[in-house]
């Protein structure tokens, strides 16, 4: 995750000729190479400091921030007083069949709504999925602990298998681990139906969602754990 310091270190010098213009800071929670790890509401206020400081905008891609929010308990209305502008995913954790929504402030949402139709994003007739949407808002959000005791559940599993060398800290629904051999271990869960994502450097990565049942749960328990007696 970033800091504050770090924020400040990595803006470019008022440079019209050697560097690009520093304008706008982007962060992600939860994170997704963090492990799903959430920010604190006192790093985003320190990092809001550094921006209000230099006139940089501040946005936060917020894919998985309702896991965030389950997670930690904090207010949304106060990430709206931070950032400028908040990118939020209704499928993932939350089941709809698509829609990423932009939020912000009323000058920038103008700006961005022209950059959208300029570009050819506009799409006529999304009222079913503003209706899909609305449904996750009322049915999904609190189910996401059930992703996160999943989560932390393989988690735990994943430690105790000799072909796993190190599991990163579960905070939600995503489980970054490390093993011997990834490109065997993930044609061992390929021919039995599961695909896993690679992260590179001998780590993988498992998410657990709305479409992940108790029953495929039970049965991906099982997979890692046979593969182990098959060593």
């Amino acid at each position: 995750m970033v800091t504050a310091a770090q924020v400040e270190a990595a803006i470019n010098p008022p440079d019209f000729y050697h560097s690009a213009l520093t304008s706008l800071v982007c962060l992600e929670n939860t994170t997704n190479k963090g492990g799903g790890a959430c920010y604190t509401m006192n790093t985003f206020k320190e990092i809001r400091k550094v921006c209000d400081d230099h006139k940089l905008g501040l946005h936060l891609d917020g894919a998985r921030l309702w896991n965030a929010l389950v997670a930690t308990g904090q207010d949304p209305k106060e990430y709206g007083e931070i950032f400028d502008t908040i990118s939020v995913c209704f499928s993932k954790g939350m089941g709809t069949p698509l829609g990423t929504v932009l939020t912000g402030k009323k000058e920038i949402m103008k700006k961005a709504m022209r950059v959208r139709k300029i570009l050819g994003g506009g799409m006529r007739q999304v009222g079913y999925m503003a209706a899909a949407a609305i449904y996750a808002l009322d049915h999904h959000v609190d189910r996401l602990k059930q992703d996160h005791d999943r989560a932390k559940e393989l988690g735990e599993l994943l430690k105790t298998l000799p072909y796993v060398i190190k599991v990163e800290k579960v905070e939600t629904n995503l489980v970054i681990f490390e093993v011997v051999d990834e490109l065997q271990v993930m044609e061992y869960c390929r021919v039995n139906n599961l695909i896993i994502s690679n992260m590179g450097q001998g780590k993988l990565r498992l998410v657990t969602h709305l479409d992940y049942t108790q029953k495929d749960h039970v049965a991906v328990i099982q997979l890692f754990k046979n593969y182990a007696i098959q060593l």
